[in-house]
């Protein structure tokens, strides 16, 4: 009876399999069916070179610089103007089709990744500076405009802008990220530089957050849609224009190295420097493990300790001031004499010193993989936590040099890990859980938990924002467009029913 019970719950096993298994086919040749029916759809918009079935073009779109494996998207698509991509929108919403906006790929997240299938709408072509207002010190770009060639394009104007992640970015890209970087300690994050977007949504809708062809500089008129989109990583539409604030070039820029003998003088003097008021454009740190992997990499020699790397911005006699101030902050913390980089030539090396950082960490330990946990915290916080997490690594054995905008209490662990060795991740897995569960602690909030989005706890937590919590249940996707459409008419709100009854 026991060898009964024991070969029919083998069947019964057996016989799930294969249902799973057919479930899943039945899905792909779906998926697959309502692709071959609108090819001729896609290229009857964007032509014929505008469509790519090719296996190299799809891998290439199906993964980012991130630790995540490729999911390549049934079909990509290269339009070519905004018109286009509504075009191409309203047909994959007809047929229910995926959709995966496309910048440069250097995302460290996986956003990009088509878990799904469906159609990856490749942005490169859409490469046009549409308008320049330098005495409003506004412009409006396409999404194929990376950050360098902005600036590019800017040199003679007197005109940057800095906000600068690192990579080579999509503007756009860098406003569905809510990008930020080592400038933002002074300029802020793409979500204070960002003017007015448009956006097209799901069904195809053309909409502008701020009113088509609108730069205000700050407007108390209606709900802040531009924000609803800075950030959203492509979920609620395709970003086809932004229109970004820009700043006066400094008339001089120096920069600074200063090493410490701890990690909690380096990040106390962080602390100290902002409290004192210095305007100071970059503060960024790196552990002994960083630094050490940054000299290697870049070919610099700095000392194997924290550190810290800094830059001012001014007059010649405002940077007297501040770097007076900085150095006796640094001094009474236990900081060394400053290493400076005066030319521009030694400033860009040691930044991109900085920004090699992820290369940097991946050479430590060849043919392993890197995953980038991103954690944000009061200032007040940011020695403890820092000091916390450099202790948990060092006791479970990890490689995870730390680097951060700790201006902003923001830092870095990038993880490198061995994706052969099974007990390794699992410690990898346990110490970003550990991480995460700063989200418990008030006031902190890990940042890199963005791809959670994906699963359904964050659907219930959607929901919980979205929703009172005794109203019946909402289809969350279609509340949000229909929340982004009718918004656009609405002013006011006169009580918290009548919100409800919009969303």
């Amino acid at each position: 009876m026991v060898l009964g019970l024991i070969l029919s719950r083998r069947l019964l096993c057996r016989r799930h399999g294969l249902l799973q298994r057919c479930n899943i086919r039945s899905e792909n040749s779906s998926r697959s069916a309502a692709v071959d029916s609108v090819l001729s759809a896609f290229r009857s918009i964007c032509g014929e070179d505008g469509v790519s079935l090719g296996e190299a073009v799809r891998e290439q779109h199906g993964k980012d610089e991130s630790v995540h494996r490729c999911c390549p998207p049934d079909v990509v698509v290269f339009p070519r103007c905004v018109e286009e991509v509504s075009a191409l929108t309203k047909v994959c919403h007809q047929h229910r089709l995926p959709v995966i906006p496309f910048g440069t790929g250097t995302g460290l997240e996986g956003g990009v990744s088509a878990v799904k299938g469906g159609v990856c709408f490749s942005l490169r072509n859409m490469e046009q500076v549409l308008d320049l207002h330098a005495e409003d010190f506004d412009v409006t770009v396409e999404p194929g405009v990376t950050r360098k060639a902005l600036n590019a394009y800017l040199r003679d104007t007197g005109l940057w802008f800095p906000v600068d992640p690192g990579a080579d970015a999509s503007l756009c890209g860098m406003a569905a990220t809510s990008a930020s970087g080592t400038n933002a300690v002074r300029y802020g994050t793409m979500r204070e530089n960002v003017i007015n977007l448009e956006v097209v949504l799901a069904d195809g809708t053309i909409i502008h957050t701020a009113g088509k062809g609108r730069r205000p500089r700050k407007s108390s008129a209606g709900y802040n849609l531009t924000n609803l989109f800075v950030g959203s990583e492509g979920t609620l539409g395709i970003i086809t224009k932004t229109t970004l604030r820009l700043y006066g070039i400094p008339e001089d820029m120096v920069s600074a190295v200063c090493s410490f003998p701890s990690v909690q003088d380096a990040v106390d003097s962080t602390v100290q420097i902002l409290q004192a008021g210095v305007p100071i454009a970059r503060i960024e740190f790196l552990d002994d493990v960083m630094i050490d992997a940054c000299n290697r990499f870049s070919g610099l020699s700095y000392p194997v300790t924290p550190t810290l790397f800094l830059e001012f911005h001014g007059s010649e006699q405002s940077l007297k001031e501040q770097v007076s101030t900085t150095e006796d902050i640094a001094q009474s913390n236990r900081g060394s004499d400053f290493q400076w980089a005066q030319d521009a030539a030694t400033r860009n090396r040691l930044w991109k010193a900085r920004h090699d950082a992820w290369y940097a960490a991946l050479a430590l330990r060849p043919g392993c993989k890197a995953y980038a946990t991103d954690v944000c915290v009061p200032l007040s916080r940011l020695p403890q936590i820092v000091v916390e997490t450099k202790e948990d690594l060092i006791e479970n054995r990890l490689t995870g040099p730390i680097a951060g905008h700790v201006g902003d209490g923001n830092f870095h662990c990038l993880m490198v890990v061995d994706p052969s060795d099974p007990e390794e991740l699992h410690r990898v897995h346990l110490f970003t859980e550990r991480l995460a569960s700063l989200s418990a602690t008030p006031h902190i909030q890990p940042e890199s938990q963005r791809a959670i989005f994906r699963d359904k706890k964050n659907k219930q937590c959607l929901q919980q924002m979205v929703c009172p919590p005794q109203s019946p249940d909402l289809n969350i996707t279609e509340s949000v467009w229909d929340y982004v459409k009718r918004q656009r008419t609405m002013r006011q709100t006169k009580s918290t029913e009548e919100l409800w009854q919009v969303l």
